[in-house]
């Protein structure tokens, strides 16, 4: 894998460098993890004109993703005990070697960053580096789609096996901890977001927090979860009815949200607009009377992080690109009775390798538990 990230830094040393910045500075964890292979707590990544430099504030093997290791072509330089901010060290060090300039991830540093490094080094000129890494990230390698492959694949078992247990009486809040645990049992770093689990009332909500609330015969249940697996982040959501034959306004509100999903992933396609992806599915839901209330967003890209680069939204801007993994998550909440969610994970494929893959593969029937 050194070479892949070699190459990461390469690219994205070329790009400074043709902004007039010989020397970056990478602060946002999941960028460092990205060109360097590890983020330990704490790490910033110096990118220099020869050799590349990982300061880090833990040991080299103190992040998140514990099994990770740092690219063995990296210079790793641990700075002792209390020994101050890794950016602003790095910074210092760039200065030291004769940088005139550094670009800098201005959305990620707080000012109060922003101003100790103008402070230790200021004949060093700052650069906006924008969102240059995260464009870099949006378009995966087979390893990376593998490890989501395999995170998806964790998340449903773990889901498939709690649809087999009794659900009845049992909390919102007991069912996402026991999700969560079966994530890491199957081989997960552990769950990708927190996972949520709504039913009743709350069902269908987006982004909702388990409740004490116990489960009900008849009640819509929805949950959404996902696996991070070697950093990588999936995601999969369903709904389902306890306990009893479905209700007509159930079966007519899953049928609605089902066909909105299933428009949005049909439209998969390299060169297919973002904003194309969400109409397809906002489409089906607004012509049946649900335009108030619907999310921001029909779907969205995943990898080091579960929110990713692309938006698809309304207003986005941009067109799909072959090997970049989506979420496509439509829902309809009605207050006080309850929704509907179905959310997979897919990596765009082009329709000569038989379209969009499909990670999550839980069954999207509307099953009675």
């Amino acid at each position: 894998m050194s070479e892949v990230y070699a190459a990461r830094r390469a690219r994205l040393r070329e790009y400074c460098i043709a902004g007039g910045s010989a020397t970056a500075l990478i602060t946002r964890p999941a960028n460092v993890r990205y060109l360097a292979g590890a983020a330990p707590q704490g790490a910033v990544l110096l990118l220099g004109t020869e050799d590349d430099l990982l300061l880090c504030g833990d040991a080299p093997g103190g992040g998140r993703d514990h099994d990770a290791r740092p690219d063995e072509a990296l210079r790793v330089r641990p700075l002792p005990g209390a020994g101050g901010d890794p950016a602003v060290a790095a910074a210092d060090l760039a200065a030291a070697e004769g940088a005139e300039s550094l670009a800098v991830e201005e959305h990620h540093l707080t000012v109060t960053r922003h101003r100790a490094i103008a402070s230790v080094a200021p004949r060093l000129r700052l650069a906006d580096l924008g969102g240059m890494v995260e464009q870099l990230r949006v378009v995966k390698d087979e390893e990376e789609i593998s490890c989501l492959r395999i995170g998806a694949e964790i998340a449903d078992q773990a889901l498939s096996e709690l649809l087999e247990s009794i659900l009845v009486g049992r909390t919102e809040r007991h069912l996402a901890l026991e999700l969560e645990r079966r994530l890491v049992d199957h081989g997960a770093d552990g769950p990708a977001f927190a996972t949520s689990v709504a039913t009743g009332p709350n069902a269908g909500r987006r982004l909702h927090r388990p409740t004490d609330r116990r489960v009900e015969e008849g009640d819509f249940l929805s949950v959404c979860l996902g696996a991070a697996y070697r950093g990588y982040r999936c995601e999969i959501g369903r709904t389902f009815v306890i306990g009893t034959s479905p209700a007509d306004w159930q079966i007519d509100l899953y049928d609605l949200v089902f066909a909105a999903q299933r428009s949005g992933r049909e439209t998969l396609a390299p060169g297919a607009a973002y904003r194309d992806v969400d109409r397809a599915a906002r489409q089906v839901l607004d012509s049946a009377g649900y335009a108030e209330g619907l999310p921001p967003l029909m779907g969205h890209g995943v990898g080091l992080e579960i929110d990713e680069d692309p938006q698809l939204a309304p207003a986005a801007m941009g067109k799909l690109d072959a090997c970049v993994p989506v979420t496509v998550e439509p829902g309809v909440h009605l207050p006080g009775r309850g929704g509907v969610r179905i959310d997979d994970t897919l990596v765009v494929r082009p329709e000569a390798d038989g379209g969009p893959e499909l990670l999550t593969i839980t069954t999207k029937e509307l099953l009675a538990l």
